[in-house]
């Protein structure tokens, strides 16, 4: 057997140890060219190697089951279980998913999109073995951010209810100390300094047994203490301190940098010792200026995020104004009641949060924010259709989550101006406001359109006529989707068929009055959004002009795949042309003779 032929678990065990290490290196220059044309989660893959190696030396995954804590950091096990042929396709329309996923591999126990699912889930694991008599072994592989979760707390706290053996195994390369590890972050600290106490007793009081720390990178450490853990009768947390981005110099200097890349340039990555060449944030970035402004004339607005300043535009913010920007680390929890505390105190908090991410608070914005009618305002990023990070990363659904809560305001920017003056409306008022908007970049001022003289509040809102505005279909489209309609009605008028175009702006409170008046004129509606179709943006337009017909577009009813979003449109009928020839055939009576 050949390093190159190693592709199964049973290949892993059959190598000999003194290869292991080759076999780390080897997989690791294979990730980093994938991940240089592909993009992907690179630098906490490329410091969990060995781990992955340890973890099938010691384990089955098709007898036991291993569920990683977020998918970042498992290439190399998607690698050695069967998808090291593949690994090529990561993240492309039809290929290898950036994250574990059972129905893609049976050595996948569980998905692992958003952190702090899986020390839970591997209880649910070990108790229904216990039930059935089993005897296989249950292991989580937990991230240091990870451990802070409130879901990880909690799964904590039921381990000493638990009867049966759980593995936990913590990947401390050192992420909860640019976050709000807190308490997590000193325990491990002081463990890989020597102090294990603390960190002895801290899991003690869990009914778990501290293993470590031991060194991650040595594939003989992480064996000896896996094997150890599998004879203790009883749950067991391993230690492992490893370095994020090893072996990939750039990455191992600024592991922020290259967490989350798009493709790059290997060669000049690694001779400039540059930063990875990320796919633009523009929104994110006019959000963080927006702010930035907005907060220099009202020492009241304060700045939240979750361990993502960097993904979600407030890095400037926390530059500019440190006393006014709080990190709480992977909590969203508690990020969205912190906020709702900041509220009701006074401030003005602003929340900038992935679509994706908001959905794991859902619960604190409709009791802590909503039912008080709080001043919060939710930035939220990443809405819409998100590309490559696929079914986990996809923000489809933060419209149909949020449209049935009372108080709360709901708008969508069609372009960097608005984004501006929607966020200042929103810090003014007295009440819960959301923004969303998706990822990419975004025009300074949509193709010269500035029929927009500000929001003048909320409570009298007003869509935005931008074009053809008696002309017999009228399509309302919201956001960056603004363009798109443009377009379509472009190929509808080279078909016959004259078509207008709304800019929504919001999607609660709609324009009713505009709606009604459209609808009284015999005008036919049609709407356009980058979310769930159902219950979203043209389900509200629909139960605004109750017995009118709505021709709604947007993402069907299913999780979306994972590709670039041109693929992913054209695959789902929601490009330009391919609205306008469904318009075309539903529509037929409004072409001209």
């Amino acid at each position: 057997m050949t390093l190159a032929t190693v592709r199964a678990p049973e290949d892993v065990r059959a190598l000999p140890a003194a290869e292991l290490p080759a076999l780390a290196a080897v997989l690791r220059e294979e990730m980093i060219a994938t991940v240089s044309k592909t993009g992907g989660h690179l630098a906490s893959s490329l410091g969990a190697v060995e781990l992955a190696i340890g973890l099938l030396r010691v384990f089955d995954p098709m007898k036991d089951r291993i569920v990683w804590d977020v998918g970042h950091q498992a290439y190399a096990w998607k690698m050695l279980t069967g998808r090291r042929d593949d690994f090529g396709t990561l993240r492309s329309l039809g290929g290898l998913s950036g994250f574990c996923n059972p129905e893609e591999s049976p050595c996948d126990a569980f998905i692992s999109g958003h952190a702090g699912n899986a020390l839970a889930a591997a209880e649910g694991f070990a108790a229904a073995r216990d039930m059935d008599g089993g005897c296989g072994h249950v292991v989580a592989v937990v991230g240091d951010a990870a451990l802070a979760n409130g879901e990880s707390l909690e799964a904590l706290c039921n381990c000493t209810s638990l009867r049966g053996r759980i593995v936990m195994v913590v990947n401390d390369n050192t992420t909860s100390t640019s976050r709000n590890g807190g308490s997590f972050a000193r325990l491990l600290s002081a463990a890989r300094n020597g102090d294990h106490a603390a960190a002895d007793t801290f899991f003690n009081a869990f009914g778990m047994r501290y293993l470590g720390p031991v060194d991650g990178h040595d594939i003989g450490a992480v064996e000896d203490a896996l094997r150890a853990a599998c004879d203790w009768d009883g749950n067991v947390v391993v230690h492992a301190v490893t370095v994020k981005g090893r072996g990939f110099p750039p990455a191992e200097r600024d592991p922020a940098a290259w967490h989350g890349v798009g493709p790059f340039d290997l060669v000049r990555a690694t001779k400039e010792e540059g930063h990875a060449e990320s796919v633009s944030q523009g929104w994110s970035e006019s959000f963080g200026a927006a702010l930035c402004a907005l907060a220099r004339q009202d020492g009241r607005i304060c700045a939240l995020t979750a361990a993502m300043p960097g993904g979600t535009g407030p890095t400037a913010f926390a530059q500019e104004f440190p006393d006014r920007f709080f990190d709480v680390g992977i909590c969203e929890s508690l990020l969205v009641t912190f906020a709702a505390g900041l509220a009701k105190a006074g401030r003005r908090p602003v929340v900038a949060v992935y679509s994706a991410f908001l959905q794991r608070a859902i619960d604190q914005v409709m009791h802590d924010v909503c039912l008080l009618g709080l001043p919060v305002v939710f930035a939220i990023d990443r809405a819409g259709c998100v590309g490559a990070d696929g079914r986990t990363h996809h923000g489809m659904f933060d419209i149909p989550m949020l449209r049935c809560l009372p108080n709360l305001a709901i708008m969508q920017p069609k372009d960097a101006e608005e984004l501006a003056d929607m966020l200042a409306a929103a810090v003014a008022q007295d009440g819960p406001v959301a923004i969303r908007y998706p990822k990419g970049s975004v025009p300074a001022c949509l193709n010269g359109f500035k029929g927009f003289n500000g929001l003048n509040g909320l409570k009298d809102f007003k869509a935005e006529q931008l074009l053809k505005p008696d002309a017999p279909l009228q399509i309302w489209a919201l956001g960056d989707q603004v363009p798109k309609a443009l377009e379509v009605a472009r190929i509808l008028g080279e078909g016959g068929v004259e078509a207008g175009v709304v800019n929504a702006r919001s999607i609660k409170p709609v324009d009713c009055a505009l709606l009604s008046r459209q609808a009284s004129q015999g005008a036919r509606i049609a709407t356009l959004e980058n979310g769930a179709i159902a219950g979203g943006f043209g389900s509200a337009v629909q139960e605004a002009v109750p017995g009118v017909p709505v021709i709604r577009f947007g993402w069907p009813d299913q999780f979306i795949a994972h590709g670039t979003v041109a693929e992913l449109e054209s695959a789902y009928g929601l490009t330009a042309r391919q609205i306008a020839e469904r318009l075309l055939s539903e529509l037929p009576d409004l072409m001209t003779p």
